[in-house]
């Protein structure tokens, strides 16, 4: 008696641990700020996110550190966005997808709807984000790679994305409507870089980026020359500077403008390719699009919530 006891208390005691690890949310690694947000919309309660790259972080230079290596290597799934988006890590990530459940989420849209790269002839404009209906792709990648990492959670994570991607839909009308309203001459957007690309052709905008679609490619005189010529012809008054670009090629253009007689002012910081402060409505991807339309449509002259669709903004416009 006394020994069968002794079992039973034991393997109880084995039991616990296993039981605690069962539950224990799935710990998931995510390369960009974006990704890091569609896994916490998605996985709710289910998962632990790390994100890699914060506020303010080129996900076009950045390098895995000593510190990411060692959370990916513990992590039970890590999530990167892929089309060479994370150029500098992408040799990592095909090594350590051998040995680890690791998804590039947004490689799994249809290329049918991916802008050329133009700098790379075999790849596409990563900057899939910047298009809501895009973004609803890479939602169901992430929704498809926790469901394979935690089959027993598929309807938990089912009916996360359904409601996330209803607030994408949200989003995407709000978008449609603010940007609409910007008078046609207007519709034109002059960044730091080529990340607005699907944005534009999203909203019938022209988009004009001093570099190309990645931060690592050079911004010549002869573009910041031609630029400086575009804003004058046009009587284009607003460019955008980024919270994750330096803004020393758009002042050279306003300073370029300013030396032909045409005054030329900064619409707005917009997110391109990080979102704002964590735990901010900013840092969330809902957040970060919200303020680049109010952002844009205010700027080039329509009429805009002082505070975006959902009277979240941290700064009315």
């Amino acid at each position: 008696m006394i020994r069968r006891s002794f079992l039973a208390a034991l393997a109880f005691a084995v039991a616990l641990p296993l039981t605690a690890w069962a539950e224990a949310p799935l710990k998931v690694v995510a390369t960009t700020g974006m990704i890091a947000d569609a896994a916490r919309q998605v996985g709710g309660d289910q998962v632990e996110v790390k994100g890699l790259m914060g506020p303010g972080v080129d996900p076009h230079a950045y390098r895995q550190t000593r510190s990411d290596i060692v959370a990916m290597t513990r992590a039970d799934l890590i999530l990167w966005h892929g089309l060479y988006l994370e150029a500098q890590m992408e040799d990592f990530f095909h090594d350590l997808g051998r040995k680890r459940a690791v998804v590039a989420v947004a490689e799994g849209i249809d290329t049918s709807k991916l802008r050329a790269h133009d700098d790379y002839a075999d790849k596409y404009d990563p900057h899939v984000w910047m298009s809501p209906a895009l973004w609803r792709d890479v939602v169901v990648e992430v929704q498809e790679a926790l469901t394979e990492a935690r089959p027993d959670a598929a309807d938990i994570f089912a009916a996360n994305a359904q409601a996330h991607l209803a607030e994408i839909d949200q989003l995407e009308g709000y978008a449609a409507q603010a940007l609409a309203s910007v008078p046609e001459s207007n519709r034109v957007l002059v960044t730091a870089h080529d990340a607005f690309g699907y944005f534009g052709a999203a909203y019938g905008y022209e988009v004009m980026g001093i570099q190309g679609i990645s931060t690592q490619s050079e911004a010549g005189l002869n573009r910041i020359g031609e630029l400086v010529d575009t804003l004058v012809d046009q009587q284009l008054t607003a460019v955008f500077v980024e919270s994750s670009v330096s803004d020393r090629s758009m002042r050279a253009l306003i300073e370029g403008a300013a030396a032909k007689g045409h005054d030329v002012g900064v619409g707005g910081e917009l997110y391109s390719d990080a979102m704002g402060e964590p735990g901010t409505y900013e840092g969330t991807y809902i957040g970060m699009l919200d303020h680049n339309i109010t952002v844009i449509a205010g700027a080039l002259g329509a009429e805009v919530p002082d505070r975006g669709m959902n009277g979240k903004l941290s700064a009315g416009f």
